[in-house]
């Protein structure tokens, strides 16, 4: 699969998460850890515009609408989709960092080469949850908002759009490697959301007074 395919899809599968989150889940702890997850997903940018070059205008996470705002970088055409792509690398950085140092490498998590391996490598980090253990409990809150730290925004995408056109033609193992771990991520995501979602209306129905019938 193309590398501008599967930035796409990632894209796509990243708003459906965020719109969940705003429209099913508007609660104040759920924007705290979307805010998380936007600070990881705006420092990337961030990071990468200093490296750069590209001067910072604007940086703003606590939004409904996070974004950095920044000069166009030098040799622009090579620059700009490293800083709108760079949520991915930070992203993944960051679970990573989460997983290895702070929790200890408490989830295994799955390669993942193909599109069906994506598909299905929520279940090999749902089945590692132990809800007894304080370390699923973190990865839960964190993975509630995979989509906004590590997927690319649509103004991401807007920023680098003559550029996507070349990536529907750049196919590599690495990369797509990578897009599907984010893929099976963003879905891990949404499946925790579907799951709580369900849970919060179950427990607005126990609470709902009976009526008496006569």
């Amino acid at each position: 699969m193309s590398f501008g395919i599967l930035i796409v899809l990632v894209t796509a599968l990243g708003y459906v998460a965020n719109w969940i989150n705003w429209r099913f889940l508007n609660y104040r702890l759920v924007h705290l850890l979307y805010f998380v997850g936007a600070f990881v997903h705006e420092a990337s940018h961030a990071i990468l515009c200093v490296l750069t070059g590209a001067r910072i205008l604007e940086f703003k996470v606590f939004s409904r609408q996070p974004r950095v705002a920044y000069n166009s970088p030098k040799l622009r055409l090579i620059m700009e989709p490293l800083i709108s792509l760079a949520p991915i690398i930070g992203g993944l950085l960051f679970f990573y960092l989460v997983n290895e140092y702070l929790i200890a490498g408490y989830f295994q998590v799955p390669a993942v080469a193909s599109l069906k391996g994506a598909l299905m490598s929520p279940l090999a980090l749902l089945s590692q949850i132990n809800l007894i253990h304080w370390q699923s409990w973190l990865m839960i809150l964190l993975s509630l908002n995979a989509g906004a730290m590590i997927g690319p925004s649509v103004r991401d995408l807007k920023n680098i759009w003559p550029i996507l056109i070349i990536f529907f033609f750049i196919n590599s193992t690495a990369l797509d490697s990578l897009l599907f771990l984010v893929f099976g991520l963003i879905l891990t995501n949404i499946i925790i959301q579907v799951i709580l979602i369900i849970f919060i209306w179950f427990l607005k129905l126990l609470k709902k007074p009976s009526r008496n019938q006569h």
